[in-house]
């Protein structure tokens, strides 16, 4: 009788070895001596081989086995690759920044596209080195109809987008993404279409939440208590965005457990954030309307314009505003960003990708590493196994239902995709920095796409092109689901 993979699972976790133990059998690859840790399975463990064949992960064993190429990863931790839900489009310059950190699954969930057969055409000529896929962005949509971003949708502009959402589920996206803060106008009832949509496939709606302070009127709590009402009304999952800049900055204490709350009640609910006392975004959004140095506790000083050492001014901060420059902001509480990291159900992810020119916040290249060596080695707020489980299998599950290529990712179980970090625990760390968000972190020194070496202790090689589109393969949840 065959065992259910789930009680396989149980069984090797418990054992500390998998299955398809072939001592003898030969692999394109055999990681030696590192210390394999796999969240999903609680497995932490030297001693055992790691068997690639092709691209996918084919034994773990506690016997020697033999492949094509062994790499000794003594003094290394193998671990599944780190999957980035809250990154935006693979462009040519950011995806190498991501790889260096050790993200080998870029998913642009804060909006990619309103049109995913071309959006995925375009990428899939681009022959990407890392695995990629998004969401619907209704903010596109509406600028598509000409929205103002301070206006409300008319019903028959709803109606449109709600075929252009369903329309891109069906055609690879694998999520809808809403920004409130950034379009004010959005209502209720535009929600509220989004929602019963995504409930009728299963994915959920990543919300930039309408506000991120504390003071009246609109504080974090409100922006927090409608999206989980528009949860439990429709049924839908919602995750909250970068909950340490938007929704939980000076309340993060009262947000997680309102949140906590509402999934004790039932509501699917989680959230991300990054390891930074520092958000970043473009100063010709609606986050720097008049009142920002109220609502963030901030002023002219506190802005860092990406990718240089200058500071702002009243003066220069209207220059690069015309300009839509990117500024870095450092108004978040340092405590805030330990306690959501402590959250369970909350993940890691950098809401960044490095562009051209390097107008950026450091967290489109260092956040792994930032989780790792910062809050994991050195100050010991997250044990290494929940630090890891943040960027793999939290990440893989929120979005698998409607993605099963996820299924496959940010796991170690033999059957698994070849997606693999290994890095030296005493030494990674992040380099980048406001001034320099282009630097790549260190300590990583091995990086497997699908099967493939990436990055090894001498550099990135940029001839291997490996990645493939996480699309979504949808069908309409039935009534009882729903």
């Amino acid at each position: 009788m065959r065992l259910s993979r789930f009680l396989i699972i149980l069984l090797l976790a418990w054992s500390g070895v998998r299955a398809d133990e072939k001592s003898g059998a030969s692999y394109d690859f055999v990681i030696k001596g590192g210390r394999i840790i796999d969240p999903e399975t609680n497995l932490d463990r030297v001693g055992l081989d790691l068997g690639i064949t092709g691209g996918t992960v084919t034994a773990l064993s506690s016997t020697p086995l033999k492949g094509a190429r062994e790499i000794d990863a003594s003094g290394l931790v193998v671990a599944p690759g780190f999957i980035d839900v809250l990154s935006y489009d693979p462009n040519e310059v950011g995806v190498w920044n991501k790889l260096a950190d050790g993200v080998t699954t870029n998913l642009g969930m804060h909006g990619t596209t309103t049109d995913p057969l071309r959006w995925f055409s375009v990428y899939e000529k681009r022959r990407l080195p890392l695995h990629y896929g998004g969401s619907f962005s209704y903010p596109q949509a509406r600028v598509k109809l000409k929205i103002d971003r301070y206006s409300p949708a008319t019903e028959q502009q709803i109606r449109e987008m709600y075929s252009m959402g369903e329309a891109a589920l069906l055609n690879g996206c694998i999520g809808i993404s809403i920004s409130l803060e950034y379009m004010p106008g959005v209502s209720p009832e535009e929600c509220l279409s989004m929602m019963r949509l995504a409930a009728k496939y299963k994915v959920p709606v990543f919300y930039h939440v309408r506000y991120s302070d504390v003071d009246p009127p609109g504080t974090n709590l409100e922006a927090l208590q409608e999206v989980v009402g528009y949860a439990r009304e429709t049924g839908a999952a919602i995750h909250i965005d970068h909950i340490n800049s938007t929704g939980g900055t000076f309340s993060m204490r009262q947000s997680l457990a309102f949140l906590n709350e509402a999934r004790a009640a039932g509501v699917d609910v989680t959230a991300c954030t990054y390891p930074y006392d520092s958000w970043a975004t473009y100063l010709n959004s609606a986050r720097f309307d008049q009142g920002w140095q109220s609502r963030f506790r901030i002023d002219y000083h506190d802005l860092q314009l990406g990718g240089s050492e200058e500071r702002l001014t009243s003066v220069s901060f209207q220059r690069y505003r015309k300009q839509g420059k990117l500024a870095v902001a450092y108004a978040i509480p340092e405590e805030d960003v330990r306690e959501a990291l402590r959250c369970p159900w909350v993940i890691v992810a950098s809401d960044g990708i490095l562009e051209p020119g390097y107008n950026n916040h450091p967290r489109a290249s260092g956040m792994c590493a930032r989780l790792i060596g910062r809050y994991v080695r050195d100050e010991k707020v997250l044990t290494l196994m929940q630090a890891l489980a943040k960027l793999t299998i939290l990440p893989a599950k929120r979005l698998e239902h409607g993605a099963p290529a996820l299924r496959k990712k940010g796991r170690l179980t033999p059957g698994a995709d070849a997606d693999l970090v290994l890095f030296d625990f005493d030494r990674i760390e992040d380099r980048a920095t406001a001034a320099h968000p282009e630097a790549m972190s260190v300590g990583i020194e091995y990086v497997f796409v699908n099967g493939r070496i990436v990055k090894d202790p001498k550099g990135l090689n940029k001839t291997v092109r490996n990645g493939k589109p996480i699309k979504s393969r949808l069908v309409p949840a039935t009534r009882k689901e729903t």
